[in-house]
Protein backbone atom coordinates (compact mmCIF):
# COMPACT_ATOMS: atom_id res chain seq x y z
CA UNK A 1 0.00 0.00 0.00
CA UNK A 2 1.55 3.29 -1.13
CA UNK A 3 0.06 6.59 0.01
CA UNK A 4 1.07 10.12 -0.97
CA UNK A 5 0.10 12.68 1.69
CA UNK A 6 0.04 16.40 0.84
CA UNK A 7 -0.28 19.04 3.54
CA UNK A 8 -1.08 22.60 2.47
CA UNK A 9 -0.15 25.14 5.14
CA UNK A 10 -0.07 28.90 5.06
CA UNK A 11 2.56 29.76 2.47
CA UNK A 12 4.15 26.32 2.68
CA UNK A 13 3.50 22.79 1.47
CA UNK A 14 4.89 19.41 2.43
CA UNK A 15 4.38 15.87 1.16
CA UNK A 16 5.13 12.40 2.48
CA UNK A 17 5.25 9.05 0.73
CA UNK A 18 4.29 6.05 2.86
CA UNK A 19 4.88 2.42 1.94
CA UNK A 20 2.80 0.06 4.10
CA UNK A 21 2.46 2.84 6.64
CA UNK A 22 6.20 3.55 6.84
CA UNK A 23 7.63 6.93 5.85
CA UNK A 24 10.10 6.55 2.94
CA UNK A 25 10.18 9.97 1.25
CA UNK A 26 9.45 13.49 2.45
CA UNK A 27 9.31 16.74 0.51
CA UNK A 28 9.07 20.33 1.65
CA UNK A 29 8.89 23.46 -0.45
CA UNK A 30 12.32 24.89 -1.05
CA UNK A 31 13.38 28.46 -1.80
CA UNK A 32 12.80 28.81 -5.53
CA UNK A 33 16.29 30.08 -6.28
CA UNK A 34 17.78 26.85 -4.94
CA UNK A 35 15.85 24.45 -7.14
CA UNK A 36 17.80 22.09 -9.36
CA UNK A 37 16.68 22.46 -12.97
CA UNK A 38 16.40 26.25 -12.89
CA UNK A 39 17.91 27.97 -15.93
CA UNK A 40 19.82 31.24 -15.65
CA UNK A 41 21.56 33.74 -17.85
CA UNK A 42 24.79 34.35 -15.98
CA UNK A 43 28.11 36.11 -16.33
CA UNK A 44 31.49 34.41 -16.02
CA UNK A 45 33.40 36.09 -13.21
CA UNK A 46 36.46 33.87 -12.95
CA UNK A 47 38.12 31.21 -15.14
CA UNK A 48 40.50 28.76 -13.45
CA UNK A 49 42.45 26.69 -16.02
CA UNK A 50 44.25 24.81 -13.25
CA UNK A 51 40.91 23.50 -11.97
CA UNK A 52 39.31 23.23 -15.43
CA UNK A 53 36.42 25.25 -14.00
CA UNK A 54 34.82 28.67 -13.99
CA UNK A 55 32.70 30.59 -11.51
CA UNK A 56 29.55 32.16 -12.84
CA UNK A 57 27.39 34.88 -11.29
CA UNK A 58 23.76 33.74 -11.65
CA UNK A 59 22.36 36.31 -9.24
CA UNK A 60 22.43 34.15 -6.11
CA UNK A 61 24.24 34.60 -2.81
CA UNK A 62 27.18 32.48 -4.04
CA UNK A 63 28.69 32.15 -7.50
CA UNK A 64 27.92 28.90 -9.28
CA UNK A 65 30.55 26.34 -10.29
CA UNK A 66 30.90 25.31 -13.96
CA UNK A 67 33.24 22.41 -14.70
CA UNK A 68 34.67 21.88 -18.19
CA UNK A 69 32.56 18.72 -18.69
CA UNK A 70 29.46 20.90 -18.44
CA UNK A 71 30.59 22.79 -21.54
CA UNK A 72 31.49 19.78 -23.69
CA UNK A 73 28.84 17.88 -25.72
CA UNK A 74 26.41 15.82 -23.61
CA UNK A 75 26.79 12.92 -26.02
CA UNK A 76 30.02 11.19 -25.01
CA UNK A 77 30.60 10.00 -28.57
CA UNK A 78 30.88 13.61 -29.73
CA UNK A 79 33.34 14.76 -27.07
CA UNK A 80 36.93 15.43 -28.19
CA UNK A 81 39.47 12.70 -27.26
CA UNK A 82 41.43 15.26 -25.24
CA UNK A 83 39.60 17.84 -23.17
CA UNK A 84 40.39 21.42 -24.18
CA UNK A 85 41.36 23.99 -21.57
CA UNK A 86 38.31 25.70 -20.12
CA UNK A 87 39.93 29.03 -21.07
CA UNK A 88 39.34 28.03 -24.70
CA UNK A 89 35.61 27.60 -24.06
CA UNK A 90 34.68 30.59 -21.86
CA UNK A 91 36.22 33.90 -20.86
CA UNK A 92 35.74 36.33 -17.99
CA UNK A 93 32.83 38.69 -18.55
CA UNK A 94 31.13 36.38 -21.05
CA UNK A 95 27.37 35.98 -20.72
CA UNK A 96 26.24 32.35 -20.74
CA UNK A 97 22.99 30.41 -20.30
CA UNK A 98 23.31 27.60 -17.74
CA UNK A 99 21.14 25.18 -15.76
CA UNK A 100 21.49 24.19 -12.10
CA UNK A 101 22.61 20.54 -12.03
CA UNK A 102 23.12 20.39 -8.27
CA UNK A 103 21.82 22.77 -5.65
CA UNK A 104 24.10 24.72 -3.35
CA UNK A 105 25.14 22.67 -0.32
CA UNK A 106 27.02 23.71 2.78
CA UNK A 107 29.75 26.14 1.78
CA UNK A 108 29.56 25.19 -1.91
CA UNK A 109 27.64 27.12 -4.53
CA UNK A 110 25.40 25.46 -7.09
CA UNK A 111 26.93 23.25 -9.77
CA UNK A 112 25.80 24.32 -13.24
CA UNK A 113 25.96 22.93 -16.77
CA UNK A 114 25.06 23.72 -20.37
CA UNK A 115 23.56 20.21 -20.76
CA UNK A 116 19.98 21.43 -20.61
CA UNK A 117 17.12 19.09 -19.72
CA UNK A 118 13.41 19.81 -19.33
CA UNK A 119 11.26 17.16 -17.60
CA UNK A 120 7.76 16.31 -18.81
CA UNK A 121 5.32 13.65 -17.64
CA UNK A 122 6.57 10.90 -19.95
CA UNK A 123 10.00 12.06 -21.06
CA UNK A 124 12.88 14.43 -20.46
CA UNK A 125 13.75 16.74 -23.36
CA UNK A 126 17.42 17.61 -23.97
CA UNK A 127 17.67 20.11 -26.83
CA UNK A 128 21.37 19.47 -27.58
CA UNK A 129 22.09 15.92 -26.35
CA UNK A 130 21.64 13.93 -29.59
CA UNK A 131 20.82 10.54 -28.06
CA UNK A 132 17.94 8.43 -26.73
CA UNK A 133 17.92 7.11 -23.17
CA UNK A 134 15.48 4.70 -21.55
CA UNK A 135 14.84 4.47 -17.80
CA UNK A 136 16.78 1.57 -16.26
CA UNK A 137 13.66 0.63 -14.31
CA UNK A 138 11.89 -0.42 -17.50
CA UNK A 139 13.11 -4.01 -17.62
CA UNK A 140 11.19 -5.44 -20.58
CA UNK A 141 13.51 -5.62 -23.61
CA UNK A 142 10.49 -5.47 -25.91
CA UNK A 143 9.14 -2.32 -24.25
CA UNK A 144 12.56 -0.66 -24.26
CA UNK A 145 12.89 -1.36 -27.98
CA UNK A 146 9.39 0.05 -28.62
CA UNK A 147 10.11 3.25 -26.72
CA UNK A 148 13.49 3.70 -28.39
CA UNK A 149 11.87 3.33 -31.81
CA UNK A 150 9.22 5.93 -30.96
CA UNK A 151 11.86 8.25 -29.54
CA UNK A 152 14.00 8.04 -32.68
CA UNK A 153 10.92 8.72 -34.77
CA UNK A 154 9.87 11.78 -32.75
CA UNK A 155 13.17 13.53 -32.13
CA UNK A 156 14.80 15.95 -34.52
CA UNK A 157 18.51 15.83 -35.45
CA UNK A 158 20.63 16.96 -32.51
CA UNK A 159 17.87 16.53 -29.92
CA UNK A 160 18.03 14.08 -27.03
CA UNK A 161 15.25 12.31 -25.14
CA UNK A 162 15.08 10.22 -21.98
CA UNK A 163 11.98 8.05 -21.70
CA UNK A 164 10.96 8.05 -18.04
CA UNK A 165 9.77 5.04 -16.04
CA UNK A 166 6.12 6.16 -16.35
CA UNK A 167 6.49 6.07 -20.15
CA UNK A 168 6.19 2.29 -20.00
CA UNK A 169 3.02 1.49 -21.94
CA UNK A 170 2.47 5.12 -23.04
CA UNK A 171 1.20 5.68 -26.58
CA UNK A 172 3.12 7.45 -29.32
CA UNK A 173 0.53 10.24 -29.22
CA UNK A 174 1.08 10.85 -25.49
CA UNK A 175 4.83 10.99 -25.99
CA UNK A 176 4.50 13.29 -29.00
CA UNK A 177 2.25 15.72 -27.11
CA UNK A 178 4.66 15.80 -24.18
CA UNK A 179 7.58 16.48 -26.51
CA UNK A 180 5.72 19.26 -28.34
CA UNK A 181 5.05 21.09 -25.06
CA UNK A 182 8.69 20.79 -23.99
CA UNK A 183 9.96 22.02 -27.37
CA UNK A 184 7.68 25.05 -27.06
CA UNK A 185 8.97 25.69 -23.54
CA UNK A 186 12.60 25.53 -24.72
CA UNK A 187 11.87 27.96 -27.56
CA UNK A 188 10.41 30.45 -25.06
CA UNK A 189 13.51 30.11 -22.85
CA UNK A 190 15.78 30.81 -25.83
CA UNK A 191 13.76 33.87 -26.77
CA UNK A 192 13.85 35.17 -23.20
CA UNK A 193 17.63 34.69 -23.04
CA UNK A 194 18.14 37.08 -25.97
CA UNK A 195 16.47 39.97 -24.14
CA UNK A 196 17.34 39.27 -20.49
CA UNK A 197 20.22 40.99 -18.72
CA UNK A 198 22.75 38.86 -16.87
CA UNK A 199 22.37 37.68 -14.20
CA UNK A 200 18.70 36.69 -14.34
CA UNK A 201 16.51 33.60 -14.05
CA UNK A 202 15.01 32.38 -17.33
CA UNK A 203 13.13 29.31 -16.08
CA UNK A 204 12.11 27.58 -12.88
CA UNK A 205 10.44 24.20 -12.67
CA UNK A 206 6.83 23.78 -11.61
CA UNK A 207 5.73 24.51 -8.07
CA UNK A 208 5.70 21.62 -5.64
CA UNK A 209 2.15 20.31 -6.14
CA UNK A 210 2.15 20.03 -9.94
CA UNK A 211 5.69 18.63 -9.76
CA UNK A 212 4.49 15.89 -7.40
CA UNK A 213 1.63 15.01 -9.73
CA UNK A 214 3.92 14.97 -12.75
CA UNK A 215 6.88 13.10 -11.25
CA UNK A 216 5.58 10.96 -8.40
CA UNK A 217 1.87 10.20 -8.72
CA UNK A 218 1.56 7.13 -10.92
CA UNK A 219 -0.09 3.70 -11.09
CA UNK A 220 2.22 2.57 -8.28
CA UNK A 221 0.59 5.02 -5.81
CA UNK A 222 -2.65 3.65 -4.33
CA UNK A 223 -4.01 6.98 -3.07
CA UNK A 224 -3.19 10.67 -2.80
CA UNK A 225 -4.61 12.33 0.33
CA UNK A 226 -4.64 16.13 0.50
CA UNK A 227 -5.97 18.39 3.24
CA UNK A 228 -7.02 21.36 1.09
CA UNK A 229 -10.17 21.21 -1.07
CA UNK A 230 -9.03 23.94 -3.45
CA UNK A 231 -5.70 22.23 -4.07
CA UNK A 232 -7.53 18.93 -4.49
CA UNK A 233 -9.38 20.42 -7.45
CA UNK A 234 -6.04 21.63 -8.85
CA UNK A 235 -4.75 18.06 -8.62
CA UNK A 236 -7.74 16.75 -10.53
CA UNK A 237 -7.23 19.35 -13.27
CA UNK A 238 -3.57 18.31 -13.56
CA UNK A 239 -4.51 14.65 -13.69
CA UNK A 240 -6.92 15.50 -16.51
CA UNK A 241 -3.81 16.40 -18.53
CA UNK A 242 -1.45 13.66 -17.33
CA UNK A 243 -3.45 10.65 -16.13
CA UNK A 244 -7.26 10.93 -15.98
CA UNK A 245 -7.57 7.31 -14.86
CA UNK A 246 -5.87 8.15 -11.55
CA UNK A 247 -8.42 10.81 -10.51
CA UNK A 248 -10.44 8.31 -8.45
CA UNK A 249 -7.36 7.71 -6.25
CA UNK A 250 -7.40 11.28 -4.92
CA UNK A 251 -9.31 12.08 -1.73
CA UNK A 252 -9.72 14.96 0.68
CA UNK A 253 -8.62 14.74 4.31
CA UNK A 254 -11.10 16.68 6.43
CA UNK A 255 -10.48 15.58 10.01
CA UNK A 256 -9.48 18.05 12.74
CA UNK A 257 -6.28 16.19 13.62
CA UNK A 258 -3.44 17.47 11.37
CA UNK A 259 -2.80 15.18 8.39
CA UNK A 260 0.89 14.53 9.04
CA UNK A 261 0.27 13.93 12.72
CA UNK A 262 -2.61 11.52 12.04
CA UNK A 263 -0.41 9.32 9.83
CA UNK A 264 2.58 9.46 12.17
CA UNK A 265 4.75 11.44 9.76
CA UNK A 266 5.88 14.09 12.24
CA UNK A 267 6.97 11.47 14.77
CA UNK A 268 8.71 9.37 12.11
CA UNK A 269 10.59 12.42 10.82
CA UNK A 270 11.76 13.37 14.28
CA UNK A 271 13.07 9.85 14.95
CA UNK A 272 14.63 9.39 11.50
CA UNK A 273 16.57 12.65 11.60
CA UNK A 274 18.27 11.92 14.92
CA UNK A 275 21.97 10.95 14.77
CA UNK A 276 21.01 7.70 16.53
CA UNK A 277 18.23 5.78 14.74
CA UNK A 278 16.73 2.76 16.51
CA UNK A 279 15.65 -0.31 14.55
CA UNK A 280 12.58 -2.39 15.38
CA UNK A 281 14.74 -5.34 16.50
CA UNK A 282 16.61 -3.30 19.13
CA UNK A 283 19.69 -2.51 17.05
CA UNK A 284 20.57 1.03 16.03
CA UNK A 285 22.40 3.12 13.45
CA UNK A 286 24.64 6.14 14.00
CA UNK A 287 24.38 8.54 11.05
CA UNK A 288 27.02 11.24 10.69
CA UNK A 289 26.88 13.80 7.89
CA UNK A 290 30.02 15.65 6.78
CA UNK A 291 30.71 18.02 3.91
CA UNK A 292 32.34 15.25 1.85
CA UNK A 293 30.38 12.11 2.74
CA UNK A 294 27.89 10.43 5.04
CA UNK A 295 28.99 7.68 7.43
CA UNK A 296 26.56 5.10 8.86
CA UNK A 297 27.63 2.80 11.70
CA UNK A 298 25.63 -0.37 12.46
CA UNK A 299 25.32 -1.57 16.07
CA UNK A 300 23.54 -4.56 17.64
CA UNK A 301 22.30 -2.53 20.61
CA UNK A 302 19.65 -4.59 22.43
CA UNK A 303 19.46 -7.25 19.70
CA UNK A 304 20.90 -10.53 21.01
CA UNK A 305 19.76 -13.05 18.37
CA UNK A 306 18.91 -16.67 19.08
CA UNK A 307 21.38 -19.03 17.32
CA UNK A 308 25.03 -17.98 17.35
CA UNK A 309 27.16 -14.86 16.93
CA UNK A 310 27.54 -15.12 13.14
CA UNK A 311 23.79 -15.57 12.62
CA UNK A 312 23.03 -12.72 15.03
CA UNK A 313 25.36 -10.38 13.16
CA UNK A 314 23.94 -11.48 9.80
CA UNK A 315 20.33 -10.86 10.88
CA UNK A 316 21.30 -7.51 12.35
CA UNK A 317 23.01 -6.40 9.14
CA UNK A 318 20.00 -7.45 7.02
CA UNK A 319 17.69 -5.35 9.19
CA UNK A 320 20.16 -2.48 8.99
CA UNK A 321 20.26 -2.72 5.18
CA UNK A 322 16.47 -2.26 5.06
CA UNK A 323 16.61 0.81 7.28
CA UNK A 324 19.64 2.32 5.53
CA UNK A 325 17.86 2.15 2.17
CA UNK A 326 14.85 3.90 3.71
CA UNK A 327 16.96 6.62 5.36
CA UNK A 328 18.91 7.33 2.17
CA UNK A 329 15.63 8.02 0.33
CA UNK A 330 13.96 9.86 3.20
CA UNK A 331 16.88 12.15 4.01
CA UNK A 332 17.77 12.48 0.32
CA UNK A 333 21.42 11.76 1.09
CA UNK A 334 23.68 12.36 -1.90
CA UNK A 335 27.34 11.82 -2.75
CA UNK A 336 29.50 9.19 -1.05
CA UNK A 337 27.94 7.03 1.66
CA UNK A 338 30.10 4.70 3.77
CA UNK A 339 28.44 1.98 5.84
CA UNK A 340 30.26 0.19 8.65
CA UNK A 341 28.29 -3.04 8.93
CA UNK A 342 29.17 -5.43 11.75
CA UNK A 343 31.94 -7.78 10.56
CA UNK A 344 30.69 -11.03 9.03
CA UNK A 345 32.89 -14.12 8.70
CA UNK A 346 30.99 -15.77 5.84
CA UNK A 347 31.31 -14.41 2.30
CA UNK A 348 27.78 -15.67 1.52
CA UNK A 349 26.41 -13.43 4.26
CA UNK A 350 28.35 -10.44 2.92
CA UNK A 351 26.91 -11.01 -0.55
CA UNK A 352 23.40 -11.43 0.83
CA UNK A 353 23.58 -8.11 2.71
CA UNK A 354 24.69 -6.28 -0.46
CA UNK A 355 21.91 -7.95 -2.48
CA UNK A 356 19.35 -6.98 0.18
CA UNK A 357 20.48 -3.37 0.09
CA UNK A 358 20.46 -3.27 -3.73
CA UNK A 359 16.96 -4.75 -3.80
CA UNK A 360 15.61 -2.15 -1.36
CA UNK A 361 17.32 0.69 -3.26
CA UNK A 362 15.51 -0.23 -6.48
CA UNK A 363 12.56 1.82 -5.20
CA UNK A 364 14.77 4.94 -5.08
CA UNK A 365 14.05 7.27 -8.01
CA UNK A 366 17.51 8.84 -7.66
CA UNK A 367 20.34 6.81 -9.17
CA UNK A 368 22.13 4.92 -6.41
CA UNK A 369 25.05 2.51 -6.86
CA UNK A 370 26.35 0.02 -4.29
CA UNK A 371 30.03 0.12 -5.22
CA UNK A 372 31.15 -2.73 -2.95
CA UNK A 373 33.31 -3.55 0.03
CA UNK A 374 36.50 -1.59 0.64
CA UNK A 375 39.75 -3.18 1.88
CA UNK A 376 38.79 -2.02 5.37
CA UNK A 377 35.52 -3.98 5.23
CA UNK A 378 33.31 -0.90 4.77
CA UNK A 379 30.53 -0.80 2.18
CA UNK A 380 30.73 2.12 -0.27
CA UNK A 381 27.61 3.58 -1.89
CA UNK A 382 27.28 6.52 -4.24
CA UNK A 383 24.05 8.41 -4.88
CA UNK A 384 23.54 11.20 -7.35
CA UNK A 385 23.55 14.53 -5.54
CA UNK A 386 21.02 16.96 -7.03
CA UNK A 387 19.32 18.70 -4.12
CA UNK A 388 20.54 19.86 -0.77
CA UNK A 389 20.18 16.92 1.61
CA UNK A 390 16.81 16.71 3.34
CA UNK A 391 18.27 17.13 6.82
CA UNK A 392 19.55 20.58 5.85
CA UNK A 393 15.94 21.70 5.23
CA UNK A 394 14.81 20.70 8.72
CA UNK A 395 17.84 21.54 10.85
CA UNK A 396 20.47 24.24 11.06
CA UNK A 397 23.91 24.02 12.64
CA UNK A 398 23.94 24.91 16.32
CA UNK A 399 25.72 28.27 16.67
CA UNK A 400 27.25 27.22 20.02
CA UNK A 401 28.87 23.88 19.16
CA UNK A 402 29.18 24.28 15.37
CA UNK A 403 27.38 21.01 14.78
CA UNK A 404 29.74 18.85 16.85
CA UNK A 405 27.24 18.16 19.62
CA UNK A 406 29.91 19.06 22.16
CA UNK A 407 30.44 21.98 24.50
CA UNK A 408 33.69 23.30 25.87
CA UNK A 409 34.45 22.42 29.47
CA UNK A 410 36.16 25.29 31.24
CA UNK A 411 38.64 24.17 33.88
CA UNK A 412 39.99 26.39 36.58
Amino acid sequence: MKQLLVHCGQGAMSAALLEDGKLVEYYAERPKEEQAGSIFKGRVVNVLPGMQAAFVDIGQSRNAFLYVDGLLPANLEKQPPVKPSISELVREGQEIVVQVAREATGSKGAKITTHFSLPGRWLVYMPHADYIGISRKIESAEERARLKEIGEKLRRPGEGLILRTVAEGASEEELANDLAELRELWTSIEERSKEAAAPSCLFRDLDMLPRLVRDLFSEQIDELIIDDREKLEDVKVLLGQYAPHLANRVRHYGRTEPLMEAFGVDEALEKSFRPKVWLDNGGYLIVDHTEALTVIDVNTGKFIGSVDLEQTVYEMNLAAADEIARLIRLKDIGGIIIVDFIDMAREAHRRAVVERLEERLKADRTRTIVVGWTQLGLLEITRKKVRSEGYRLHFEVCPHCGGTGKQQVLRQ
